[in-house]
């Protein structure tokens, strides 16, 4: 996807601002999938959320938006995080963390705020709040919020798991020898990509070592991420290898070949399998 298409499509997704609106976008995308358009959206949200983050964790934002939950706890409202969380434009996963840490502040924890870990767990099991009300406030966010938080992690793990077995399952049906993170942690190494092949192959007359799969796009934010955080380490370690971005990714991201990553939307269908017994 060139980077004035994606421009075009975050643009319009900012005007609509819903992922309702995803079937709109793609009747005038029709080049682009469904999951290409959610991952996308997904990003998008996520950047706006870092971005804002510290104008709602300010002192002042989180005492106002728990006395306006409380308010509303007292008066028998219902549905409350889910409403604040429209009118505030947030994600509902966060707004309810940031109910639950004031709230275990002021029952729990004396005024000071709650270890991070002990919030985590209430935000991954309602249940264990005491207070019947909140976990289901709770609840409700962490069901209502598939762009933030714990359902988003679950979604994108389960996606994640999805298509490093479609790899497994294509490198298998070519017969190719490979190993996988487990294998790797077990030699050692601490920075893994998903397979380590045993004999290189070649796509595009550029040699592959080892492949990353991406359940995702590639837009500038993640790649450039991931470049730092993972792909250098596996150049590094293993030498030249491929991304998987599943998804599609901006093309004009795909600048490294030379230097050893190259960058595809799915597995090449031609590639030049190396012979072991050449020395």
């Amino acid at each position: 996807m060139k980077l004035t298409v994606y421009n075009e499509i975050v643009q319009m997704m900012h005007t609509y601002k819903s992922r309702d609106s995803l079937p709109l976008i793609a009747e005038k995308f029709p080049g682009v999938s469904v999951n290409a358009l959610g991952s996308i959206f997904s990003q998008d949200y996520q950047k706006k959320m870092r971005k804002t983050h510290y104008i709602h964790y300010s002192s002042d934002a989180t005492s106002h938006y728990y006395d306006r939950f409380a308010l509303g706890m007292q008066a028998g409202e219902k549905n409350i995080l889910i409403g604040m969380s429209d009118e505030l434009d947030l994600s509902p996963a966060l707004l309810g963390r940031i109910i639950l840490e004031r709230h275990l502040s002021a029952t729990k924890y004396e005024g000071e705020l709650p270890p991070k870990s002990v919030v985590t767990q209430y935000m991954k099991e309602p249940s264990l709040i005491e207070d019947p009300q909140l976990a289901i406030e709770i609840h409700q966010c962490i069901l209502g919020d598939d762009h933030y938080g714990p359902l988003c992690d679950s979604i994108k793990h389960s996606i994640g798991h999805e298509y490093e077995f479609k790899l497994n399952h294509i490198l298998d049906r070519l017969g190719l020898a490979y190993i996988g993170e487990d294998q790797m942690r077990a030699k050692g190494y601490d920075k893994t990509p998903d397979v380590k092949l045993e004999v290189p192959i070649a796509v595009d007359g550029r040699v592959v070592n080892w492949i990353e799969s991406k359940a995702s796009f590639g837009d500038e934010h993640s790649h450039k991420g991931y470049l730092k955080e993972q792909f250098w380490s596996y150049w590094n370690r293993f030498g030249p290898g491929m991304v998987i971005y599943w998804f599609g990714f901006i093309d004009e991201l795909d600048v490294n070949q030379d230097k050893g990553i190259i960058l595809r939307d799915h597995f090449p269908d031609h590639i030049v399998k190396m012979d072991p017994s050449i020395k």
